[in-house]
């Protein structure tokens, strides 16, 4: 195989103009599954965070159950058993409600652990300062210790975003038409690799930025450390 022929096969800008409709329409639904799922995972991860507060036994060991068996679920399985499991219960859910019902499980489940060790970083003291004050538990849980929680753990909270978007891409499986899918239409008709290679780099335009973000968040907070 010459140069020629490789760039013909991966990089064809004929192949690319022909496929650029549909995957743009890939990228608008990939933006719009995002800025659903995530927003949703981190409600999620909120609310088991703020459970995990509780020093019932009661709610402790359903909640460390409920985010284990998530956590251990891959996120393909657990889509296709939403999708396809809940119409037996009598519930026709669409692809996009499948999608979002998956991925409140599951990045619920890992936004709550790291909000729970953020939570645990912040010194009790903290905590009784607020109260004194005449603030409610739930008022200084909400305004002081939570607040503090997320700066700690915000590159981590970061990380997790950005491996959710790219998780995005199993709403394949259940004909939601994202990125991923429209990029493997069109190779599918084209018979050639652009349409994939188009979408690697749309995504990595798309992730880049938090990305580099991201590194500057972790280095600002090991210098604080220091």
């Amino acid at each position: 195989m010459t140069f020629d022929d490789f760039l013909q096969a991966f990089f064809s800008w004929e192949i690319l103009e022909q496929a650029w409709p549909i995957l743009w329409a890939g990228f608008l639904n990939t933006l719009v599954l995002s800025a659903v799922v995530v927003p949703l995972g981190f409600i999620g991860g909120v609310i088991l965070a703020l459970l995990s507060t509780l020093r019932s036994r009661w709610v402790r060991w359903p909640l460390i159950a409920w985010v284990d068996l998530f956590r251990s679920l891959p996120p393909l399985v657990l889509l296709v058993f939403v999708y396809a499991g809940l119409p037996f219960a009598g519930l026709e859910v669409s692809p996009l409600t499948a999608v979002a019902i998956g991925f409140f499980l599951n990045t619920g489940a890992y936004y709550g652990e790291i909000l729970r060790a953020g939570i645990e970083s912040v010194p009790h003291g903290q905590t009784e300062a607020a109260r004194s004050t005449g603030l409610t538990a739930l008022q200084a849980l909400g305004h002081v210790v939570l607040p503090q929680a997320v700066r700690n753990v915000l590159p981590d909270l970061i990380s997790n975003t950005l491996e959710v978007v790219k998780l995005t891409s199993i709403a394949s499986v259940v004909a939601l038409p994202e990125l991923l899918f429209q990029a493997r239409q069109a190779q599918s008709v084209t018979y050639n690799a652009t349409p994939i290679m188009a979408a690697a780099v749309i995504y990595f335009v798309l992730l880049w930025p938090v990305v580099r973000l991201l590194s500057r968040l972790e280095n600002r907070q090991m210098a604080g450390r220091r």
